[in-house]
C-alpha cells in the first residue's frame, strides 16, 4: 500500500499542497513549527478519522475557512482508490470514494492503513491507561474498520448512561442503557483481549532485538477478572458483575464496568514497566509496540504505510536502527526531521523541504 498523490485545502497551516508521492522512505525537513507534522496528521487522519493531536476539528481547521479537505490516491495490491474527506467544526464530516459521496465517513477506513511513531508514543509506556486503550482501538480499527463503530457506539452508551446515573434517573430508564453497555463492553473487551494475545511475541521479540536484558511481554488488564476472547462468555461475566455493581454505580453516578475501564499492562522482566522502566526502556518498549503492531498487520497479509513523525532526535544508534531496519519492510514510509544529519542516509533518497505554508523539493 502507498499514497500516491495528496492534497490538502485549508488544513492547518496548508491552503493548498499538492504532492506526488514516490515509493519508499519520503522525509519532509523543516524547523519545529514549519507544518512537517501537518502532513504527518492528514494521513493520521484519513486513516483513522481522529487526529493523534487535537479531540476537536476547529483545530486542524485554516483561520477563516469553512472547512477542510484531505483528498489522497491510494495504491494497493495494483488498484487505486481516490478517497476524499471534507473536515467540518460544526456539521458532520463528508466523504467520497472514487467520487461517489459516501453515507457516513466510517465507510473509508480501511482505504488507508498507516502504523505512526511519534514523541508522544512514551505516553504509552509512562502515560495513562487512555492513551494505552486508544493504541489498542486504533489498532483494530486498522484490522477492522467495522470495529469502528463498536468503539463509536460503546463510548457513546457510556455516556448516555454516566448522564442517566448522575441524574438520578430511574431503573427502567437505564435498563435499555446498561444492556447495551454489556454488548458491546463484551464484544470490545473480546477484540482487545485476542489482538493484545496476537500482538504479544511480536512485541517480545522486538523488544529483545533491541539488545534490553529484561524480558518484555503484555497482557491485557481488566477492571472485571476472567473475561476473555469469548464474547458469550463476557456476556455472562459482565452481566453477573454489573449486579453486583449496581447500587455503587447509583451511589457514585458512574457506569463501573466496562472496557472504558481497562488498560493495557506493560511487562519488564519481574515489574510493571510504568513507574520502573528507565527512559531508555520506555523508548524501547514503545518501539516495540510500534513494530510490533506492524508485524501483526504484516503477518494478517496488510501493508500499511509508515509514518515516523520526529522520532530520530529522540532516539540512541541501536534504536534508531531497529526502526531504519522496519522502513525496509514498508512499501512507503513517511518521515519527518527538523535536521537532515539526524537521519541516516538510506532514509534521504525522497526529500521535501518544509517552510511554513510551502513545501519544495
Amino acid at each position: 500500500m502507498r499514497v500516491t498523490r495528496l492534497a490538502l485545502t485549508n488544513f492547518r497551516s496548508y491552503k493548498n499542497l499538492e504532492l506526488e508521492l514516490p515509493a519508499g522512505p519520503i522525509t519532509f525537513i523543516g524547523n519545529n513549527g514549519s507544518g512537517k507534522t501537518n502532513i504527518a496528521e492528514s494521513l493520521i487522519y484519513l486513516a483513522y478519522l481522529s487526529s493523534h493531536r487535537v479531540s476537536q476539528n476547529q483545530p486542524l481547521i485554516s483561520l477563516g475557512a469553512d472547512q477542510a479537505i484531505i483528498r489522497a490516491e491510494i495504491e494497493s495490491e495494483g488498484r487505486t482508490l481516490q478517497v476524499d474527506l471534507e473536515i467540518n467544526a460544526s456539521k458532520a464530516n463528508r466523504a467520497r470514494l472514487n467520487g461517489n459521496p459516501v453515507k457516513s465517513q466510517r465507510e473509508i477506513l480501511g482505504a488507508l492503513q498507516i502504523i505512526y511513531f511519534s514523541p508522544e508514543d512514551l505516553d504509552l509506556v509512562r502515560g495513562e491507561p487512555t492513551h494505552r486503550r486508544d493504541f489498542l482501538d486504533k489498532l483494530l480499527i486498522t484490522q477492522s474498520p467495522r470495529l469502528a463503530g463498536v468503539i463509536s457506539d460503546y463510548e457513546r452508551v457510556v455516556k448516555q448512561r454516566n448522564t442517566l446515573l448522575k441524574t438520578r434517573a430511574p431503573e427502567n430508564a437505564l435498563i435499555p442503557w446498561t444492556e447495551q453497555l454489556i454488548a458491546y463492553g463484551a464484544q470490545l473487551s473480546a477484540e482487545r483481549i485476542k489482538l493484545v494475545d496476537d500482538l504479544n511475541p511480536y512485541v517480545a521479540a522486538n523488544y529483545a532485538n533491541l539488545n534490553e536484558v529484561k524480558p518484555a511481554s503484555i497482557s491485557y488488564k481488566s477492571s472485571t477478572d476472567n473475561l476473555s476472547a469469548d464474547i458469550s462468555h463476557n456476556l455472562e461475566i459482565l452481566t453477573a458483575r454489573q449486579l453486583e455493581v449496581a447500587r455503587q454505580e447509583q451511589e457514585r453516578g458512574v457506569s463501573l464496568i466496562g472496557p472504558h475501564r481497562d488498560d493495557l499492562h506493560l511487562q519488564l522482566g519481574d515489574f510493571p514497566a510504568k513507574g520502573y522502566a528507565s527512559h531508555g526502556e520506555s523508548w524501547s518498549m514503545a518501539i516495540s509496540l510500534r513494530i510490533g503492531s506492524y508485524n501483526l498487520l504484516k503477518s494478517e497479509g496488510a501493508e500499511p504505510v509508515l509514518i515516523l513523525d520526529d522520532i530520530f532526535a529522540e532516539l540512541d544508534t541501536a534504536r534508531r536502527h531497529q526502526l531504519t531496519s522496519v522502513t525496509k519492510m514498508a512499501e512507503q514510509t513517511f518521515i519527518t526531521a527538523a535536521v537532515e544529519s539526524d537521519l541516516p542516509k538510506e532514509l534521504l533518497s525522497t526529500k521535501f523541504y518544509v517552510s511554513p505554508g510551502v513545501v519544495t523539493q
